[in-house]
């Protein structure tokens, strides 16, 4: 599994606007759901819920807020980078600035988890995150991550 499997091209955000942890799940849900043709209100709904019982701040500055969605009928993936860094809270109370949405069909077990390690993997990888971090725009930071899909397939 690679992430151009399930983040496209234009579930890129290279500058995301938000405030909050609460405002920064309200705008990944409305940029999923023109992806996968769900309602944004459920999608935030999920999110919420699971980020209740612990927060998906990573550390390091990352975020993979992630959730099981009904009616979905495949993973889905939605990657930004926020135009400022805020508090997510992360185990290690570092502010977030790189996130990484990830929907998965309900009965999706494996290739959930499969997803979810696979964006670890790579958010990780300290030079990939340098990479993520100063790239300048949605089609450079797609670059970097189907960049490491490639690497990971040559090795």
């Amino acid at each position: 599994m690679t992430l151009a499997d399930f983040i496209a091209p234009e579930a890129v955000l290279p500058s995301l606007n938000a405030v909050d942890k609460k405002q920064l799940l309200a705008a990944l849900s409305a940029h999923a759901s023109e992806i996968c043709d769900l309602q944004e209100r459920d999608i935030f709904d999920v999110l919420l819920q699971r980020e209740r019982l612990g927060s998906t701040g990573l550390g390091q500055g990352v975020a993979i807020p992630h959730g099981k969605m009904p009616g979905l009928n495949r993973i889905v993936g939605v990657f930004a980078r926020l135009a400022e860094p805020i508090d997510f809270d992360a185990a290690d109370a570092e502010p977030v600035t790189i996130v990484v949405l990830l929907l998965a069909p309900e009965g999706a077990g494996a290739d959930h988890l499969k997803a979810l390690a696979r964006i670890s993997r790579l958010l990780r990888d300290r030079p990939s995150v340098k990479k993520l971090k100063s790239s300048a725009d949605a089609e450079a930071l797609y670059a970097v991550l189907t960049q490491d899909d490639t690497a990971s397939h040559a090795a």
